[in-house]
């Protein structure tokens, strides 16, 4: 009987990115696309178009809650697919309503699946970029002298066998981890290709049709990580031990990441609306999201190094600083250089700030201790954007607009950015 064999690294890891896709990309940045031509069609004030991006949050964050407990249960695989085929679902469902109190329920629910497939899907990636280094450290054992090499190699080689996986080559586990959260890129992109043109159709509640396009596209999407991925399912994560997570000791990387998630949501959830405010045309602003989806995809290559080299607070704090820039710029200047510059910027930094924390989580705890890791960054990161979307629109419906409100999300992100620098490692943990 002949053995299927397994995927590349590289192969793997790009099908667990087309879950972040669905989860990020699709199910909830698409909604900047979807806002402007809602907000007039639903006669939206800027704190109500901010809200529903609240409650999706909201949503997000009950999911983070009970992942804990559903990944020490059940085959994070399984959870990655239930959670992205409810996304897509759900997301079809948008399109078959036009109240708001209807689409504030789908919102909700919508981020509580999000969640799922992405939590799920950081710790297979975690766990891939685990397996990536095995290659790297069975090399060093056998060239090296003395056992320490060898002992190396035997718990990386421990850590491939929990999950199930075949590594393949050297790659770093810091370019495995980027691609994974890269791959919102390609939703982005994808939202960018899709939602305009149907949007743009002189018909009553043009908008609803977007929606059900983006939910084909993410069942399609899940379609192939099932695919992909499909040899992973032997491994469930119950079987590995999972260890109690200590909150104190991340606290500054801890509050970093919640102004993260206060910040950046407010730039994503009305970055449209502001390009609309400043008379960047309709393809303008399709440009300037492809663009923003193109940073995102190539910044597993920018800050791959950085993530595997720092194990404290630097990264996060870097790249906290690097998005307030590029949240302020637009508002500085109106000139489409300065525009796309932050488009590209925004791009090449967000996402990053997510597999940040996980390399974080990754240096400085055993595997047993990863899910809970995980979780808890993932629990402040919603737990800010909640918060932030309201904010930033309850801002700009007073004097000063939309500019007024992305000064205020630059301002947090640079707070974030000095808490995260005050993050330090806490040792090795193997």
């Amino acid at each position: 009987m002949s053995v299927r064999p397994a995927p590349s690294t590289l192969a793997v890891a790009a099908g667990l990115a087309l879950a972040a896709a669905v989860s990020l990309g699709l199910a909830r940045f698409a909604y900047a696309l979807l806002l402007p031509p809602m907000r007039a069609d639903l006669g939206w004030s800027y704190f109500t178009a901010g809200a529903m991006n609240t409650v999706n949050a909201a949503g997000y964050l009950v999911g983070a809650l009970l992942m804990p407990r559903a990944l020490a249960r059940f085959d994070a695989r399984d959870v990655l697919l239930v959670g992205s085929a409810g996304s897509g679902m759900l997301l079809g469902a948008h399109g078959l309503v036009a109240s708001d109190a209807a689409l504030f329920v789908l919102r909700l629910f919508t981020g509580a699946a999000s969640a799922a497939a992405f939590v799920a899907g950081g710790l297979l990636a975690a766990r891939l970029a685990a397996t990536a280094e095995v290659g790297a450290a069975t090399k060093s054992a056998a060239t090296a002298d003395g056992t320490a090499a060898a002992e190396g190699a035997a718990v990386a080689k421990g850590v491939a066998a929990t999950s199930g996986l075949r590594p393949r080559g050297r790659i770093g586990a810091g370019l495995v981890l980027g691609i994974y959260y890269g791959g919102t890129g390609v939703g982005i992109i994808a939202s960018a290709l899709m939602v305009p043109p149907m949007v743009a159709r002189a018909t009553s509640h043009a908008w609803q049709g977007a929606w059900i396009a983006l939910g084909l596209a993410a069942l399609a999407a899940t379609a192939l990580t099932w695919r992909i991925t499909r040899h992973l399912a032997v491994t469930r994560a119950a079987a590995t031990p999972h260890l109690p997570f200590g909150w104190a000791p991340f606290g500054f990387g801890l509050a970093g990441y919640l102004m993260f998630g206060l910040g950046y949501i407010g730039y994503m959830t009305f970055v449209i609306g502001l390009l609309r405010e400043q008379r960047i045309s309709a393809a303008g602003s399709v440009a300037f999201f492809i663009v923003l989806g193109a940073g995102v995809i190539v910044s597993s290559w920018l800050w791959a190094g950085m993530l595997q080299r720092f194990r404290g607070g630097e990264s996060l704090a870097i790249l906290n600083g690097l998005l307030a820039v590029a949240t302020v710029l637009p508002v500085l200047s109106a000139h489409p250089v300065a525009v796309f510059a932050s488009g590209l910027l925004f791009g090449c930094v967000f996402l990053s700030i997510v597999a940040s924390t996980t390399a974080l989580v990754r240096h400085n705890l055993p595997a047993a201790a990863w899910p809970g890791g995980i979780g808890a960054f993932t629990i402040v990161f919603a737990a800010g954007q909640i918060v932030g979307p309201s904010l930033v629109g309850l801002v700009a419906d007073g004097p000063g607009g939309l500019a007024r409100g992305f000064v205020v999300s630059a301002l947090v992100l640079a707070g974030g950015a000095l808490l995260a620098a005050l993050q330090r490692p806490l040792g090795s943990a193997r």
